[in-house]
Order: structure tokens, then C-alpha cells, then sequence
């Protein structure tokens, strides 16, 4: 999806316990800008903030937007746009004014952390492929040249149509004519300055086409049979997570197996024209809601089990001057007067999913504004155990409730007291981003839980 974007991340990791496991994820929101009824970015800000989010990425590097999250505590990813491509190519002093004019001048006020070059290059109908890497050198080296090579790191986002093949996930590989000219070379280059290859992937579009093959559950990170890979072995329950391994399968393919990897696009629209199969609200409601719990749970793909996920969401608003079929002006998690499209909470908050033995009431009032923290009841006991007495002990959790004896010793059981003792550090440290995380073995959900009559404070 090329397009002119602001995206948005949210760091949700908890620095204060190091436990032995892929950490959290970081969760994105992107911001396209193809409208003409936006609120101001200033505006913009003041809603990023407002969610806990705190990581913004540019697909340009516009005046008004950079000025605007000036002095905010968020840090920033600018693009180069692919129409600068042949310039920045052809000559290193374009690059140097184009660093020096749209990245330099803006920090320390501004955090800028890294540079997209281009986007989806190779299916750029302008053919600018072949300037890529040259485009990618010279703006390292211009990076290098300001001293900011440490600070700002440089990647590329590629749409997952560079795969030759995607299935299953391990026969993933690049098309054959991408690989040497293009592939090979930016893998190197991204390595060599410890930098993500961007990766943009819609499940939707692969369900949309096969619907009468893939289920929609694999599709929605719903309860599914899954999917066993018949080349490794490796069983995958979510569409999502066997298209980032394919991309980690094809980097391993061509000797890359240690290039780390972040989506910086996917999302599912809630309105679809007629031949757009599963566009829909509650299908977005899902998608969206299924994948921030998946990532901020803590565990990365069935191939790469201990690399976090980083992903960013399309999109932050519905944009009511994009072209094509009705999906593209409906990825919105929020309309232009910044009302919600429907209810996902991104602000490192997730909704459980159907396998989840938190009971959540179905008919029950909306809780605007409120959030609980509870168990991951797929972590292991030994893990919770240990956040559990994290959370009571170090970390000052009120555990009095869940002694026996207490109005919440029952039910007696280690999700049940870990839950309360989660909620408590979480509504003590006022639901900050990355308080309800404990290395993946707690999350946040927007309906109070139910632990036989135990009630969770709310903190309000």
C-alpha cells in the first residue's frame, strides 16, 4: 500500500523485570494523511498522547507534522519518497542537504530514529528498483557524515508480492529476479548498520482471494485448527504469522537468517466493495484486536519464537481522497472528527480472544475509559509464578485480597491470583503503557474480569 503515511508505534515492554524470553512487541498505528477533512497534525498529537503512544513514523518528512511533535517525548520515523529515489541515487550532496534539511534541523526537539527509503519500491510503476541501493548508501553515508549513523537507523519497506512463494511458510523465497540486483544488497547493507527490513502484510488480501480456501478464523487470530507446515513441521494458528515467517524463510533462503524484520503496515478494512470478501467492522474489530494482543503477549513466529514482533496498524483515520476500491478509504481505526470506527483499544490494550479463561461479560454497559489488567492463561506456571511475586513483592502490588482467608483467595487458583495482583501493580502505576506486560504473561482488557466474586479496582 503505497501511500503518503504517519504511522504510529507504541512501545509496550516492561523494562523493570528481565525474564528469559522474547520480550513484548511494539505495536503501530498508521496515520495516512489522503484526505482533506484530517484534524490538524497538532491536533494529531494531542490524540497520539493521548492513547499512551509515544513512536510516530513519517512517509515524508512534512514541515508541519515534524514541528508538531516537537518537545512531545515521541520518537519519529521519516521517509524519502520514492520519486527522490534517482536523485538521491545519482548524487551523495543531494543526500547530504536532503539529511541535512529534513532530519538534522529538526532534532534533538524532534526524535528522529530512522529513515524509509522509499516504499514498496518494487512495484513502483516508475520503475525506480534499480536506484534503491544506491539511494539507501548514499543517505547511510549522509548519516555518517552528521554523526547520526548511531541514532538514525535506515531500512525499506517491501510488499510481501517480492515473494516468489509464500507457502507453505518455509519454502518462502524472493522472486529470482529481485535477488541479486536488489535483495542481497540491501539485506547487506541492513545488516551491516543493525537495521529491520520493513515488511507491509495484509492477511486480508490473501483471504480476500482464497476465501474458499483459507478459513476465516486463521485469517482473524481466532480459535482455529490451524496449520501444520509440511516442510518443518511447525504449526501456525494465525495467516499473519505464516507471512512474516515465509519473508524470514526467503531472508534465510539468500543467507540472511539474522536480519531482523518489522511490519510497518497491516490492517483489515471495515467496509469493502461487494467482491471484497470479509471487509467488514466486526472483521477489522477482530483482526486489529487479535493482533495487539498476539504481539504484546510476548512471543514471536513459530520460526523465530524469540524475536519480538513489531508491527504498525493501518491506519490511524479513514482517508476519504484515497483512490481505488472502497477498502482503501475504510483501514481507519478512527473517523476524521476522531470518534472511534469501532472499539479496539491499541493503547497497549487488547481484548481477549475466545481461548482466553477470562470470563468477559457479553451484555453488559461500556466501560469508557476503564482498563484491567489479567493472567495470560497460556503462559506457563513457572512464569507467572514469577511475576507474581514480582508484582507482590518488589514491585508493591496490594496482595492482601488474595491471601486465604481474603475476599479474593477464591477461586484458588495461580491466573486467578496473579490476575489481581497484575490489576493492582497496573492501576498503582495509573495503567501506564508497558505496566501490564510482566514479559508477556499479562495483558489489558477493556471489560472488568470475573474471578468468582472478586472485584478488580479500577483505579478511577
Amino acid at each position: 500500500m503505497a501511500v503518503l503515511v504517519l504511522s504510529v508505534l507504541i512501545l509496550s515492554c516492561f523494562s523493570a523485570i528481565q525474564f528469559t524470553h522474547a520480550d513484548s512487541g511494539m505495536i503501530g498505528v498508521n496515520y495516512g494523511r489522503i484526505a482533506d477533512n484530517l484534524p490538524a497534525p497538532e491536533k494529531v498529537v494531542e490524540l497520539l498522547k493521548s492513547q499512551g503512544i509515544n513512536r510516530v513514523k513519517l512517509f515524508d518528512t512534512d514541515k508541519t507534522v515534524l514541528t508538531a511533535l516537537a518537545n512531545s517525548g515521541i520518537k519519529v520515523v521519516v521517509s524519502l519518497p520514492n520519486e527522490n529515489l534517482t536523485a538521491a541515487a545519482a548524487d551523495q550532496s543531494y543526500t547530504d542537504k536532503w539529511v541535512q534539511e529534513n532530519v538534522k534541523k529538526y532534532t534533538p526537539a524532534t526524535d528522529i530514529e530512522a529513515i524509509a527509503v522509499g516504499n514498496e519500491v518494487f512495484v513502483d510503476p516508475k520503475n525506480t528498483t534499480k536506484y534503491l541501493v544506491a539511494a539507501m548508501t548514499n543517505v547511510q553515508s549522509s548519516l555518517v557524515k552528521f554523526n547520526l549513523d548511531e541514532s538514525v537507523k535506515i531500512s525499506s519497506p517491501i510488499a510481501l508480492s517480492a515473494l516468489a512463494n509464500s507457502y507453505p511458510p518455509s519454502a518462502g523465497s524472493f522472486k529470482p529476479d529481485l535477488i541479486e540486483p536488489v535483495i542481497k544488497p540491501m539485506l547487506d547493507l541492513l545488516r551491516k548498520t543493525s537495521s529491520h527490513l520493513m515488511v507491509n502484510a495484509y492477511p486480508f488480501f490473501a483471504y480476500a482471494a482464497n476465501a474458499d480456501k483459507i478459513p476465516l478464523d486463521y485469517a482473524l487470530f481466532r480459535e482455529n485448527a490451524g496449520n501444520v507446515d509440511s516442510g518443518n513441521g511447525l504449526k501456525y494458528n494465525s495467516l499473519f504469522d505464516a507471512q512474516i515467517d515465509a519473508v524470514y524463510a526467503a531472508m534465510a533462503a539468500v543467507g540472511f537468517n539474522d536480519v531482523k524484520l518489522v511490519v510497518t503496515e497491516t490492517g483489515w478494512p471495515s467496509a469493502g466493495d461487494e467482491n471484497e470478501i470479509g471487509a467488514g467492522s466486526a472483521n477489522a474489530a477482530a483482526y486489529n484486536g487479535g493482533l495487539v494482543k498476539r504481539v504484546l503477549t510476548g512471543n514471536g513466529t513459530p520460526l523465530k519464537p524469540n524475536e519480538p514482533l513489531n508491527v504498525y496498524l493501518f491506519a490511524l483515520f479513514n482517508e476519504n481522497q484515497k483512490t481505488g476500491p472502497t477498502s482503501e478509504r475504510n483501514y481507519g481505526l478512527f473517523y476524521p472528527n476522531e470518534n472511534k470506527v469501532y472499539d479496539v483499544p491499541f493503547s497497549a490494550t487488547v481484548t481477549p480472544v475466545s481461548d482466553s479463561k477470562v470470563k468477559v461479560p457479553v451484555n453488559t454497559p461500556s466501560h469508557v475509559g476503564q482498563t484491567w489488567c489479567v493472567a495470560n492463561g497460556k503462559t506457563t506456571r513457572e512464569k507467572l509464578q514469577e511475576a507474581l511475586d514480582y508484582a507482590c513483592g518488589e514491585g508493591g502490588a496490594d496482595c492482601r485480597s488474595i491471601q486465604k482467608g481474603a475476599t479474593c483467595y477464591d477461586p484458588e487458583s495461580l491466573e486467578a491470583h496473579a490476575s489481581y495482583a497484575f490489576n493492582s501493580y497496573y492501576q498503582k502505576n495509573a495503567r501506564g503503557v508497558g505496566t501490564c506486560n510482566f514479559g508477556g504473561a499479562a495483558y489489558v482488557v477493556s471489560q472488568p474480569p470475573k474471578y468468582g466474586k472478586c472485584e478488580f479496582p479500577t483505579g478511577h
